[in-house]
């Protein structure tokens, strides 16, 4: 499920597999148990990143919510979930991104909250736009969400990336091409939500469950 080490589709592998075999080291107590995050360690949750920086974020206005949930469907509750992404235009506010697309002064691109007790988080956010990246000629990498999540500890914690439903780059897309199962690419693509978490005249909602563990893990960067 989870992508190989090496995967000549996706340049920058080549660079970063392991050259020997991986030795395995037993967790320590605090990467199972740490950190224990509560709203007294991360202070008022940034959930709105369309009104991060004082103004109104350009693009369309999106909802993205989910739940985080362990290997038998149990909500995991006071979970830090953080995101960061680009702007509509496809530009990261990072001095390593030199897309010549516009920045936004309006839009910072990162965000964070715990989950409540239903393993729920929810963000209002801006979509983000699709941007050429050096893999490839022509390459371009469909608009897309990071995602940490921490879990009970360290040890548990995954970092992902979740793709808008009908993105044409999604197919072509070598970073998704390097997991060789199916179902883990497809539960990588969020669920178009209408009826339940789009709101009238405000935005349209988007649905990304993260799946920690077990079978229907959530493929993961990490």
């Amino acid at each position: 499920m989870q992508p190989p080490y090496d995967h000549p589709g996706y340049r920058s592998t080549e660079k970063r597999a392991p050259k020997q075999p991986l030795l395995k080291f037993p967790h320590t107590a605090s990467e199972i148990t740490g950190p224990g995050f509560d709203e007294k360690s991360i202070g008022r949750p940034l959930t709105d990143l369309t009104q991060a920086l004082g103004g109104e974020a350009q693009g369309e206005r999106i909802i993205v919510a989910g739940r985080v949930l362990d290997d038998r469907g149990a909500p995991l509750r006071r979970t830090l979930v953080e995101v960061w992404q680009a702007n509509a235009a496809g530009r990261y506010r990072h001095d390593a991104d030199q897309h010549a697309a516009p920045l936004d002064p309006h839009f910072i691109g990162k965000g964070y909250a715990l989950t409540d007790d239903a393993g729920a988080f929810r963000f209002i956010t801006i979509k983000p736009g699709p941007y050429p990246w050096q893999n490839h000629p022509n390459a371009w990498r469909p608009s897309h969400v990071h995602f940490s999540v921490f879990g009970p500890g360290f040890g548990s914690r995954i970092i992902t990336q979740m793709y808008f439903p009908g993105d044409p780059l999604i197919p072509i897309d070598p970073v998704l091409n390097s997991i060789p199962d199916l179902g883990a690419r497809e539960r990588l693509v969020a669920r178009f939500d209408h009826d339940a978490l789009s709101e009238e005249g405000f935005a349209l909602g988007y649905r990304f469950d993260i799946v920690l563990n077990g079978r229907d893990a959530t493929p993961r960067d990490n």
